[in-house]
């Protein structure tokens, strides 16, 4: 939906800055890594055309809330791995120089790490977003399933696998009330990154929860303008 956090992307754009909103395919119309694939798309395209944008070409940033911040941490972590670029463009590099995770997955084998036992085993049912996301449609297939089923799979579509030192900095935000992703995945994603030497700032937006109104206030705006001026501007 276009219309959801409109009032932080037309903050960026009174900033300076140029905002583009991606499109990507979604589960269950396909699987990883396909909407990671047309992220890096996007990407090209944008640099492709930056004469046409008015895009300075050597500084973009990726910002994204829920499975977009998902993509976006995944983004910048494989940049310069040629196995996730696919479609037009392909002369165009898709690497990011800043990533933005709104409240995004990190470590899909520990998707419900943080929650009471109950809502962490919702997570792991064949049925839940992150399974169809990765897995497919639960049926009888020998390739549906639970999110833990093929931890193999899992962990070649997480963010954390892929930190290295060349990771772009991190601007990682979550709500302490947060029902849909544990704030533990974005700690352990700050974790991980402080560990490979990675620049990373973690907001824990106390009250928040998955969306919602506090996410649209000019403090959380302000945050993200100073972030991409220091990351991007410099």
């Amino acid at each position: 939906n276009k219309s959801k956090f409109l009032q932080n992307r037309m903050a960026l754009a009174e900033a300076g800055y140029v905002v583009a909103s991606i499109e990507y395919r979604v589960a269950p119309e396909v699987t990883f890594p396909k909407p990671l694939m047309d992220v890096k798309s996007a990407i090209r395209f944008l640099r492709a055309n930056h004469k046409c944008f008015g895009i300075d070409p050597e500084h973009i940033a990726v910002m994204g809330n829920s499975a977009g911040g998902y993509l976006a941490a995944i983004t910048g972590t494989t940049n310069g791995l040629k196995e996730f670029e696919d479609g037009e463009n392909l002369d165009q590099k898709s690497d990011v120089k800043a990533v933005i995770d709104i409240y995004g997955l990190s470590d899909l084998n520990k998707i419900g790490y943080g929650y009471e036992k109950e809502l962490e085993e919702e997570h792991y049912s064949a049925s839940a977003p992150e399974a169809i996301w990765l897995n497919g449609m639960a049926t009888n297939s020998r390739t549906s399933g639970s999110i833990l089923q093929y931890p193999k799979r899992a962990t070649a579509a997480n963010p954390i696998t892929y930190i290295n030192k060349n990771t772009p900095p991190f601007l990682i935000m979550v709500g302490d009330k947060d029902r849909r992703v544990s704030p533990n995945q974005s700690e352990l994603m700050h974790e991980a990154l402080l560990k490979a030497g990675v620049q990373s700032k973690l907001y824990i937006i106390k009250g928040a929860d998955h969306g919602g109104v506090e996410w649209v206030q000019d403090e959380i705006s302000n945050i993200i303008i100073k972030f991409l001026d220091e990351n991007l501007k410099r």
